[in-house]
């Protein structure tokens, strides 16, 4: 037993070492060589390393206060759970994502009929940007304004769909500030025009 059990503390020592290697080669570059005393709890074995005090924010290391006794002062109360906690940054709405789509073709041409990538008419541009995110809508304006969901003037999101003059002729798609990406007509390329240079007829949303 005797035998067995030395083996073993052998095999805990080392494996102890090993475990701060790469903390010791830290504190190399740290500062001075100040050797501290590693504990492995429940075995009684203990040897120090040179220059571990020094490694930054090693009070940090939850735990540490067991190993390494003389780190006690410097252990961190940090709240661990609280910093899984912070909310990761949110990604674009798929209202935006449209949006941002349909900004990568402002320049090209108008083109009656077209649906791009190279060209496009109005309905020809709301319905390729949807596709992109997949969704597929009706192709002319005037279907596109009498489906999906109604949306007051007040109330436009981003990537909504919004129909102008008598009859839903035209359509482009809300920006989210006050203008709407749109391809108006022959000779005037892909744009961001405001709102308030066209009649507002509907809005709707998918």
């Amino acid at each position: 037993m005797g035998k067995h059990s030395r083996r073993t503390n052998t095999v805990a020592a080392r494996t102890a070492k090993v475990s701060v290697l790469s903390l010791s080669a830290s504190a190399a570059f740290a500062g001075g060589a100040q050797a501290a005393e590693v504990q492995i709890p429940n075995t009684g074995i203990t040897f120090n390393v040179d220059g571990l005090e020094n490694v930054p924010n090693i009070g940090a290391v939850p735990g540490i206060a067991e190993w390494v006794p003389s780190l006690a002062d410097q252990a961190s109360d940090t709240n661990f759970a609280a910093i899984a906690e912070v909310p990761v940054q949110q990604l674009p709405s798929e209202g935006q994502r449209i949006v941002d789509i349909a900004a990568t073709k402002i320049g090209s041409p108008y083109q009656w009929g077209a649906t791009g990538p190279n060209a496009f008419d109005c309905s020809g541009l709301t319905s390729w940007a949807y596709a992109q995110v997949g969704k597929h809508i009706p192709r002319t304006s005037y279907a596109q304004a009498a489906a999906g969901t109604p949306v007051s003037y007040n109330d436009l999101q981003a990537g909504d769909i919004v129909a102008f003059y008598s009859g839903a002729t035209h359509v482009g798609i809300y920006t989210g500030h006050g203008t709407v990406i749109n391809a108006v007509d022959y000779g005037t390329p892909l744009s961001e025009t405001p709102m308030s240079h066209m009649p507002f007829h509907s809005a709707v949303r998918f």
